[in-house]
């Protein structure tokens, strides 16, 4: 075999590990927390199931949760991939949803599907985008995006209760009103009967493909390679005439502009408008949801399908133990994947290298 194949090989395998790692803390973790508060572990883990996986409603829920974390996965990766953490995915898509909502409910009742639809998805990826502008300025300027992207979280969510309440909001609500009449994604269930009364649409479709094509595109093009290495040596790249500054600011952006599209699952493909708080958590679990994806589309995907199982299952045990018990799972599966992936990249690091002073000697 190849080094390129063992190494992949290798590769699969610390995967693998990792996932197992993150697995196994968070079943000790929910045995351990559903025992404290006086409850049978395998009682409550078969609540889970059935909750889940285990109900046609069950599994359109988990897909309507996995949907956004789909999009703000994807976008905390293209950042990761320049060098960049962006932790301001929660308020891009904030910010991303209330300019879709507004717009939506702007456009006449009779504006056809095939016009309406494309020009949401334009409006929320410019507006997530724009919201990572600041931050991807500011980077240029020395400061770091997580202190940025951070604030403008905050920023984000003052800024949308300011334009609610100058006007845009529902006279007497905190919403938008409803987008146009054919302005809405499709509800799964159109498709797959037994999904009825789920919140499921066809935005997961979108952001499935969303994923693949950008996995695909992102290691083909100039733009994603060089991006890739401005991460692993901006001097270098400097050195080489690589644009360093644009090339992350371009990946700041892009990755706004996809935290913003996790709006079509919730505004477009849900609610049909927008309500304060509508997507609020997707941007920081979509950080959880690229460190265990790992840049695969299969990872990716787990990952969403994951935190989005174990967001509907907290809601499935709620009336036995607190919801929050599984956003503490949540943060167990993260800190053991985070450490678990330390130790395997050590492991798989001396591998390699093992393996290639023996092929240089032979």
């Amino acid at each position: 075999m190849s080094r390129r194949g063992t190494a992949i090989r290798l590769g699969l395998e610390a995967d693998f590990w990792t996932i197992a790692t993150g697995a196994a803390a968070a079943q000790l973790a929910f045995a351990l927390l559903v025992w404290i508060y006086g409850e049978s572990p395998r009682a409550m883990a078969a609540l889970v199931l059935s909750g889940t996986w285990g109900s046609a409603y069950g599994i359109g829920q988990v897909l309507f949760k996995a949907t956004p974390l789909l999009f703000t996965g994807l976008a905390v990766h293209v950042a990761l991939r320049a060098g960049l953490f962006n932790v301001g995915a929660e308020g891009q898509l904030a910010i991303a949803s209330l300019a879709v909502g507004a717009v939506g409910a702007s456009l006449p009742a009779g504006t056809p599907w095939i016009a309406a639809v494309p020009l949401l998805v334009v409006v929320a990826a410019v507006a997530g985008a724009l919201w990572a502008a600041p931050a991807a300025l500011l980077r240029a300027r020395g400061a770091h995006e997580v202190i940025s992207t951070i604030l403008l979280n905050r920023v984000a969510d003052a800024f949308v209760g300011l334009l609610l309440g100058l006007g845009l909001a529902h006279k007497g609500t905190v919403r938008t009103a409803d987008v146009a009449p054919h302005a809405h994604l499709s509800r799964l269930s159109t498709y797959f009967p037994a999904l009825e009364g789920s919140a499921a649409s066809t935005a997961i479709a979108i952001a499935v493909v969303l994923v693949a094509v950008i996995l695909w595109v992102l290691p083909r093009t100039r733009a994603g390679r060089e991006a890739e290495l401005v991460a692993q040596n901006d001097e270098a790249c400097r050195v080489e005439g690589i644009a360093v500054q644009w090339r992350r600011a371009q990946a700041l952006l892009v990755s706004g502009g996809i935290a913003g599209l996790a709006s079509l699952g919730t505004v477009l493909g849900y609610k049909g408008y927008f309500e304060q708080g509508l997507g609020a958590g997707a941007g920081f679990t979509g950080l959880a949801v690229a460190i265990l994806g790992r840049g695969r589309l299969a990872g990716i995907v787990f990952a969403a399908l994951l935190f989005g199982t174990l967001a509907q299952g907290g809601l499935a045990i709620n009336a036995y133990v607190p919801a929050e018990v599984m956003e503490v799972i949540q943060g167990v599966v993260i800190v053991a994947v985070a450490l678990g992936d330390a130790r395997l990249r050590a492991w798989l690091g001396e591998r390699v290298r093992a393996l290639v002073v023996t092929q240089e000697g032979t």
